[in-house]
């Protein structure tokens, strides 16, 4: 589905097309795309003289690339990619048109970027990686954790690199990692089973793509076998997650308008480094504790930038 949306006005920007490709319709890229429209309009950029387009589609390979060659074919000037696999799909099929991302976790690692100084390519956006080890302790405060159970997707470069993480954390804290692949939708029940029948202490969900879309069902179920969730997913804790440590959806749509505009400008998406996150909440959901008899320890709530109660 493509749909215009409102954004752009400055004589330098005149007659632009900006294309957006969010990885799935998921509330985290939607929160981030409606921030990026906003602030491009407040730095000028509105729709006397620039369009914004937006495409969500099926979350698979073959859709981000035909998306990106619609883009192309209609001649964008600025693509923007939300999501690790939105990204990759646009760097793979348009070497031309400049790219900005917005919520990539760990750019370097899943290689949208050589280096955080420059992506050494005709792109530039802004991080979402945040520590997962400052998550995995703060859950081994909230109890014991000898296996910790994580939903991934092999397919899904950025929640790759969230698992090699966990298994780094896990080695050198002692802790037995529970792998449930959920590539795809047909396997997602008997991957969870699998997952559940392990007796795992606590359950990681990676920014996969099954993973975001299913998370309430994967809450739900852990909940009734007194598991708590954790996830660095953004918007994570008001789905559920008992503890998050979420990077600010705004904050990436914001910095991807002003990377925009930049470009528009005349700036080189080379010459851009990638940007860090600095708008980051540790969240502990007290109702989610609660529901699973968990007593949230008092270091613990201290350490949270946020409680949901």
């Amino acid at each position: 589905m493509i749909c215009a949306l409102v954004p752009a006005s400055d004589s330098r920007a005149a007659g632009k097309l900006v294309a957006a490709l969010l990885t799935c319709d998921l509330p985290r890229y939607r929160e981030a795309h409606k921030a990026f429209v906003k602030a491009l309009v407040l730095k000028g950029y509105d729709q006397s003289n620039v369009e914004v387009i937006t495409q969500t589609p099926n979350p698979d390979l073959i859709s981000w690339s035909n998306s990106v060659r619609k883009f192309s074919a209609i001649g964008a000037d600025v693509i923007v990619a939300y999501g690790t696999s939105a990204a990759l799909a646009a760097l793979r099929e348009s070497h031309d048109i400049p790219i900005v991302y917005a919520d990539v976790y760990g750019p370097v690692e899943t290689g949208v970027a050589k280096s955080m100084a420059s992506s050494g390519r005709n792109a530039a956006g802004i991080s979402s990686k945040v520590p997962l080890v400052t998550l995995i302790k703060t859950a081994m405060g909230l109890k014991p954790i000898r296996s910790l159970g994580v939903v991934c997707a092999s397919r899904e470069e950025g929640a790759q690199v969230q698992l090699k993480e966990a298994r780094r954390i896990a080695a050198q804290a002692g802790i037995t990692l529970v792998e449930a692949n959920l590539s795809s939708a047909a396997g997602f029940d008997a991957a969870l089973a699998s997952l559940f029948a392990s007796r795992v202490d606590c359950i990681y969900v990676t920014e996969c793509t099954s993973g975001g879309r299913n998370f309430e069902k994967i809450v739900h179920r852990a909940s009734d076998l007194k598991i708590p969730v954790i996830s660095q997913m953004p918007g994570a804790a008001h789905r559920g997650a008992t503890i998050s440590l979420e990077a600010d959806p705004v904050e990436q749509g914001q910095v991807a308008a002003d990377y925009v505009a930049r470009i528009l400008g005349g700036k080189k998406p080379s010459q851009l480094p990638v940007v860090t996150p600095k708008r980051v909440d540790l969240i502990v959901n007290m109702k989610a504790a609660k529901s699973i008899d968990l007593n949230v320890p008092f270091p613990v709530l201290t350490a949270a930038t946020r409680v949901l109660k």
